[in-house]
């Protein structure tokens, strides 16, 4: 913005002339011009300038706000509009300078323009047409329909109609009648098949003008066609720097400079250190400088940015001086104990919660996703957030949290973790001083709770594993390849985190480019033209990008091929997509590289291995060298509280049937037992002759278990000696939970080909998928959530929640859409708005106290219910560990379940029916007590009926035993749990 006295100045140059007598003015302003929620009026009236930002406008009716003043002795006074926060209105379309408003009589500023004396806007006027503006260069249409239906009102005939009234550049536009109307539901198309529905969901639109943006809606939206004349004109000069060191971290804070059109950000230079010049960037007013060297002084000048990239002078210096490095972490041990007594919350780290703005980073693909319209880089969550909200994890109940892979990441859009380049190495752009992995690994432990960390044995980034073998990747740095590839930087080294100085980015990659062939290229026809060209119209030569079969990726270390048959034996022994270089696992020195660096994690005492695309390598690889790998070596590093390491698979099965496709391979089950012949020592050879050898003994003639089946009322001590030491998801309950029946029924189907199902990790939906691998999130509605998490928290298996799930957060939305639409519109949205205030837990599932936003998140129906089930299942062993049967018993969802355990004083037996009454028959005589009314019942005549009402609702009796008395009523009654 113009300083201050360069606007009196502006004032007298405009020569207006001086009536005698003082007015009054009354001012409305068209608040979705700029989509402001407050305005200010700034003005010179009086005759000196207003304080900034000058008076709040109060609301007027829809759209305006209003401020009525007095006058000077002029005929005119100048006016400029802000948003209170540094983002300013002055630029006068009649004029081209500040606004010239009469002194007298009522006046409009509206989409840049002055309406003098043109009375009051806020008459009962009928409702306006709606603007809707839609943005066409991302999809390349030239043409675009909008398909519509007014709330309460029929759609269009499709495809709809034209948007072709006069817009701008990249933009199109219709304005439609919506009568009475509040709104309208609409998707978009090009008038030749391609669509946009906002992913299946539709757009809602309401009233008034509204842009919609790579999938993002801006209601009350500036118009996106007004032309500004261009912006020369720099920031303030930042003022107030300061510099503060805490060991290794030196923290900066300055006061806001201003800009005429607003600040979009300030760029941080740094001297001192033996890295030499560094520059970062911020949005806000500070920053915080991290992993500097001890006892080293550095110094640092700011600028500010407009959106123009006009720069502003650098400010003053501030100096500050480093102390000694803090002592690491101890390492720590896992907590032991057997896993089914725990349920399980998992995250993705980098979108649950924010503790530390400074490690946020967008990457490449920052504005192409629509992250940047959102002010939501891809990775903003971080280790230092959840262990902020470590106490609401356990307030819900859940005493483990599966995390997404915590390595060091490496692609166009990694913050999900599964696309690994530094194994050994956790990803700093989820560390902050005080919070690296090892610190959340001993906070949670110091919370009672498991940290169970996600692995990938299968495969690396595009680029390779650094370590084991990296490519190099072959591209012109001319002027059509120079905006991907990043000239070589001697000495920098991709971090994720660190911003590279000549480029600004953090995701640099001159370090994997080459314009000669490197040493040792092992890729056929190195850069030599394809013919081929990619979608911005740029030749791609040989080699340019990442291909198993081109020879670029040497076969000692990764597979030679693509992925045929999803159901064949290439699916363990070729690539999934080009964006995961599929490892050799048959390889001794893969073998070595991944069994090393895993070894890593378990020192550091992690409580388990959740296996991503487990079925991907041969299950006699797992068997021979991963499995035992990781059990002997936690036992041998930790004891007792070692032989409880818990690893358990990804083996996708996405169908409704017992067995996948009939083939055993590629079956959830299969991977839960060791072999049943030898094979060759070659783990090659090996592979194909298991695989040949499963696939001829069919599914008919595959091992089965009663380890998760009572007999008669009786528990009996599995039998875990064929057990391969990978437990597994259980894919078949989760593609069958649109209905708990569904699950129910599917499940105990299932039991008795897993060598111990009550092992089975047990969840509706996740980041990958929702039942009947659906694309989006369940969306089944309340009821259905707590009928399905009923089941979960009582039937065999580990009960695992994906994170929001207990507020149905992002229901419906689709789950994953990569860099094609922005995180906020999908079921991988930042979850942190949710859990902002403070709380306590006293005990797992109990809230000692909580405020803000965390305790209306609390609050909800599904948080509640997820408490109690919690609470229940602690209380009764059988819930946790029992094996099950539903013999004898009539009735939907209803099943009886029991765990003894001699040399522990510990048998507990417990009656199950979810959602509708049962009757269960030749149970033990006894005193059973329900776990959520209290009531008692005396069985003397080996039967006993439930009566019970309401979707998710449940009554669990527990029997009377020596030793093990029944704990009666357990937590408070709820919207689903209760009489």
């Amino acid at each position: 913005m113009m300083q201050w006295r360069a606007w009196a100045l502006m004032g007298l140059l405009l020569g207006v002339s001086l009536p005698a007598a003082a007015g009054t003015a009354t001012v409305y302003y068209y608040t979705p011009y700029k989509g402001w929620s407050s305005v200010y009026l700034h003005h010179n009236a009086g005759g000196g300038w207003t304080s900034v930002p000058g008076t709040a406008m109060s609301s007027a009716c829809t759209g305006w706000v209003v401020h009525v003043l007095t006058t000077g002795s002029g005929s005119t006074f100048q006016a400029v509009f802000n948003d209170g926060q540094n983002h300013w209105d002055n630029y006068n379309n009649q004029s081209g300078a500040n606004y010239v408003v009469p002194t007298q009589g009522t006046h409009q500023v509206k989409n840049g323009q002055l309406l003098a004396n043109a009375g009051t806007p806020c008459t009962a006027d009928p409702q306006p047409p709606t603007e809707v503006y839609y943005y066409t260069r991302t999809r390349g249409w030239s043409t675009v329909n909008i398909h519509y239906a007014p709330t309460g009102g029929t759609w269009t005939t499709a495809p709809g109609v034209a948007m072709n009234e006069p817009a701008c550049t990249d933009w199109v536009k219709k304005t439609i009648n919506l009568g009475a109307a509040t709104g309208m539901k609409a998707a978009f198309n090009n008038n030749s098949g391609s669509w946009d529905n906002n992913g299946g969901a539709d757009y809602s639109l309401g009233t008034g003008r509204i842009t919609v943006k790579d999938g993002v809606v801006t209601a009350n939206a500036p118009t996106p066609c007004v032309v500004l004349p261009p912006d020369t004109t720099p920031p303030t000069t930042p003022t107030g720097v300061t510099a503060s060191a805490t060991q290794t971290r030196i923290d900066l804070a300055w006061s806001a400079s201003t800009d005429d059109r607003g600040v979009t950000g300030y760029e941080i230079s740094r001297t001192g250190g033996t890295q030499g010049p560094r520059t970062f960037t911020s949005t806000g007013t500070g920053y915080s400088d991290t992993g500097l060297t001890p006892q080293t002084t550095y110094s640092y000048t700011v600028k500010a940015v407009d959106a123009a990239g006009n720069k502003s002078a650098a400010s003053a210096s501030a100096s500050a001086t480093t102390g000694s490095a803090p002592p690491p972490p101890p390492a720590g041990q896992p907590l032991g104990g057997d896993i089914r007594e725990d349920s399980i919350y998992f995250v993705l780290t980098a979108r649950f919660y924010d503790g530390d703005a400074a490690n946020n980073r967008g990457g490449s693909m920052h504005v192409k996703s629509g992250n940047a319209a959102n002010n939501d880089p891809m990775f903003r969550g971080d280790f230092k957030g959840l262990i902020q909200k470590l106490d609401y994890i356990k307030a819900l109940g859940f005493s483990a949290i599966w995390i997404t892979p915590v390595v060091l990441n490496r692609s166009d859009y990694d913050y999900h973790g599964y696309h690994a380049w530094d194994f050994h190495k956790v990803d700093p752009r989820l560390e902050s001083p005080g919070a690296t992995y090892q610190d959340l690994i001993n906070a949670a432990h110091s919370k009672g709770i498991k940290i169970i960390q996600d692995v990938v044995y299968n495969h690396s980034s595009r680029w390779g594993a650094k370590g084991l073998w990296s490519a190099k990747v072959y591209g012109v740095r001319d002027s059509q390849w120079s905006w991907y590839y990043d000239a070589p930087v001697s000495g920098f080294e991709y971090d994720g985190l660190t911003i590279e100085p000549s480029t600004g980015k953090s995701y640099y990659n001159g370090d994997l480019w080459s314009t000669a062939e490197p040493a040792g290229n092992t890729c056929r026809s190195w850069g030599v033209p394809t013919g081929s060209y990619s979608q911005e119209g740029y030749r791609i030569y040989n080699c340019q990008w990442p291909n198993p079969t081109s020879g670029m990726f040497p076969s000692q270390y990764f597979h030679q091929c693509w992925i045929g048959n999803w159901e064949g034996e290439d699916s363990r022994s070729c690539w999934i997509h080009e964006d995961l270089a599929d490892f050799n696992t048959e390889s001794t020195p893969v073998q070595s590289f991944l069994i090393g660096v895993y070894n890593k994690y378990i020192d550091m005492g992690v409580d388990g291995f959740r296996i991503d695309t487990a079925v991907h390598i041969p299950r006699v690889t797992w068997n021979r060298r991963f499995l035992p790998a990781a059990h002997q070596y936690a036992e041998q590093k930790f004891g007792a509280k070692g032989k409880d390491f818990f690893m358990f698979g990804e083996v996708g099965s996405f169908v409704n049937d017992k067995w996948n496709r009939g083939s055993p391979n590629h079956s959830a089950q299969f991977f839960t037992w060791k072999e049943r012949r030898t094979y060759s020592a070659d783990d090659t050879v090996a592979a194909l002759e298991q695989y040949n050898y499963e696939q001829s003994m069919g599914t008919a003639n595959q091992p089965t278990s009663t380890n998760a089946f009572l007999q008669g009322n009786s528990y009996h001590a599995p039998d875990h000696s064929q057990f391969s030491g990978m437990s597994v998801i259980d894919m078949r309950m989760h593609m069958n939970f649109g209905e708990a029946s569904n699950a129910f029924w599917n499940g105990k189907d299932s039991d008795d080909s897993y060598n111990d199902a009550t092992y089975n990790v047990v969840y509706v939906d996740s980041h990958d998928y929702g039942p009947n691998k659906s694309s989006t999130r369940y969306m089944g509605g309340t009821e259905a959530w707590a009928e399905n998490m009923s089941l979960m928290w009582t039937f065999r298996g580990i009960p695992t929640l994906y994170y929001g799930s207990e507020i149905e957060f992002q229901a419906g939305q689709k789950i994953d859409c990569g860099p094609t639409c922005a995180l906020a519109t999908t079921g991988r949205a930042y979850y942190g708005d949710n859990l902002e205030g403070s709380v306590t837990a006293s005990d797992f599932g109990v809230v000692a106290s909580a405020s803000g936003k965390v305790a209306e998140t609390l609050s909800k129906p599904l948080a509640k219910h997820l408490q109690r089930l919690n609470q229940l299942r602690r209380r009764i062993p059988a819930l946790q560990k029992g094996q099950y049967s539903t013999d004898g018993i009539s009735g939907g969802m209803a099943f009886k379940r029991r765990f003894t355990d001699t040399a522990r004083g510990v048998d507990s037996f417990v009656l199950v029916t979810i959602s509708g009454g049962a009757t269960f028959s030749g149970i033990p005589n006894g005193t059973y007590k329900d776990a959520i009314t209290g009531d008692v019942r005396t069985v003397t005549n080996g039967a006993l009926t439930a009566s019970v009402a309401g979707k998710g609702n449940m009554r669990v009796y527990v029997l009377d035993l020596p030793g093990n008395p029944a704990p009666g009523k357990v937590g408070s009654d709820g919207p689903f749990l209760k009489p």
